[in-house]
């Protein structure tokens, strides 16, 4: 019976290396496995201040009346490049960014038509600057931002009457409305912002008044007056 248990206990020893050994082999022929960390991903954002430039063309629509009857007399489109400044600040929440705007653009679009075809007399006008001040509401996919935005408006024109090539008249205005437009921004770096937009303006009708050295008096006329503007631009970011 001694025997029979020490024989019993020396299999079990045995099993018992064998086995131990053989997982203690494995682990060792077996490299650890390396998980690389989850990558950290980097979101632009839209909150801060910006200023910047930009350019692109005008076209400013004027009908000419007359202030006592309301006949129509005159009709053109005054057309031309612009280009100017823009600044304003933004506040994104989530991925909805509000802002508000200040832009002043310099233009020379002029345009002309003949009023009468029986006498040499042409009407023309030149718009000398286009501003405005809007808020922006628009939403944010990472680096690019669509908006729309909305707010008041002002534009300064000259006026003339021509007797062939000779100035008969002169009239100067500023005015002011509202605009509304649509446009698309987009971040190539965390400060440098890249846009397209589409702006309508609408100024009404008001009434100026020609200045003619050779009239009897001052000739009263009514212009109402809708622009266009298409431009692309730059803004420089920073704060946020």
């Amino acid at each position: 019976m001694g025997d029979r248990m020490r024989n019993v206990l020396l299999a079990g020893l045995a099993l018992t290396a064998l086995f131990g050994g053989s997982a203690g082999a494995a682990d060792l022929a077996t490299p650890p496995v390396y998980v690389p960390a989850s990558p950290v991903i980097a979101y632009v954002t839209w909150t801060g201040c910006y200023v910047g430039g930009n350019g692109g063309r005008l076209w400013a629509n004027k009908d000419f009346t007359d202030p006592v009857f309301g006949v129509g007399v005159a009709s053109h489109t005054a057309s031309g490049v612009l280009g100017g400044v823009q600044g304003g600040c933004n506040y994104q929440v989530s991925g909805w960014v509000f802002g508000i705007q200040g832009d002043y653009d310099w233009t020379n679009a002029s345009g002309n038509n003949v009023a009468d075809a029986g006498f040499p007399f042409t009407d023309h006008s030149r718009v000398k600057s286009l501003a405005s001040v809007t808020g922006r509401v628009g939403y944010a996919w990472d680096r690019f931002l669509g908006y729309v935005k909305g707010g008041g408006a002002w534009e300064q024109s000259d006026y003339s009457v021509l007797f062939g090539a000779l100035t008969v008249a002169t009239a100067s205005a500023t005015r002011s409305g509202w605009t509304v437009g649509v446009g698309g921004e987009y971040a190539f770096l965390n400060w440098l912002t890249g846009f397209v937009e589409y702006d309508h303006y609408g100024f009404g009708t008001a009434t100026n008044t020609l200045i003619c050295p050779l009239c009897a008096a001052p000739i009263p006329f009514n212009v109402k007056t809708s622009s266009n503007v298409v431009k692309a631009g730059l803004n420089f970011k920073f704060g946020g």
